[in-house]
């Protein structure tokens, strides 16, 4: 059977905060005996969790040698409350932020992206399924438990659900170093959702012409562009601060 790892302190201990009856076997390293790893310990005891400790190397082999600070957990992964495009749809309101990657590659980026995310109150993540990277393990250890907060809807084809996202009434906005509008000419009240494209070759064609329109992020340094991670906080966090200039949010 086909394990789903989740590895790293943060992303264990949110794990087994939250979500502790979808714990299926924990690892942790044996000669790993601090406040922190005692502090999964003692969550998992409190949850009736057996904890199996291991050596370094039996952790390597089970990550393919990943970073996983000591600790390693195989769970099921839970039913998300959302997890269609039409599910994210129907608990939209004014507020609504989506946040939608153009196929990244990068499961670090993805991660980023989650934790920005989360930290703005996007209702959704939307990634293409056959484009780009998955929901890896690896971007669950960077989104340090963001990916347990956030829906992340995988979608056949993302130019066609744009097209969907548009029909319920929430402005696309898509990120494009060559666009003539700025971040800070857009009005980004209201439902919206922001398109990121791929490291280094951003938006493709298809995906920019289903955009409602094209902004582009000021640059007053030496370099040309944010990566999408960078890119993505500037945008939610703008939004959110135009909302809560005009009222909508707190």
């Amino acid at each position: 059977m086909k394990r789903n790892l989740i590895y790293g302190l943060h992303a264990v201990h949110t794990l087994l905060e939250r979500n502790p009856v979808e714990v299926l076997s924990l690892w942790v390293q044996d000669t790993r005996n601090d406040a922190r790893m005692e502090g999964i310990g003692s969550l998992a005891t409190r949850n009736g969790i057996h904890v199996e400790r291991v050596s370094r190397k039996t952790l390597n082999r089970l990550t393919g040698f990943a970073a996983h600070q000591g600790v390693v957990a195989d769970h099921r992964a839970p039913a998300s409350k959302i997890d269609t495009i039409s599910g994210l749809l129907d608990h939209m309101d004014e507020t609504t932020l989506i946040l939608m990657l153009d196929g990244i590659s990068d499961p670090q980026n993805l991660g980023a992206c989650l934790r920005n995310a989360d930290a703005t109150g996007v209702a959704g993540v939307v990634i293409p399924r056959s484009r780009g990277v998955g929901l890896t393990a690896s971007a669950r250890k960077v989104a340090s438990g963001a990916a347990e907060n956030v829906p992340v809807i995988s979608v056949a084809n993302l130019a066609r659900t744009i097209d969907v996202v548009k029909e319920a009434g929430v402005v696309v906005i898509g990120t494009a170093g060559d666009a003539l509008a700025s971040l800070y000419d857009v009005e980004l009240c209201g439902p919206h959702a922001f398109v990121l494209g791929t490291e280094g070759k951003g938006l493709r064609q298809l995906t920019r012409k289903k955009c409602d329109c094209l902004l582009s992020i000021p640059m007053h340094g030496k370099l040309s562009s944010l990566n999408v991670a960078s890119a993505s906080a500037v945008l939610l966090y703008e939004a959110r601060r135009q909302q809560a200039m005009h009222g909508r949010i707190a």
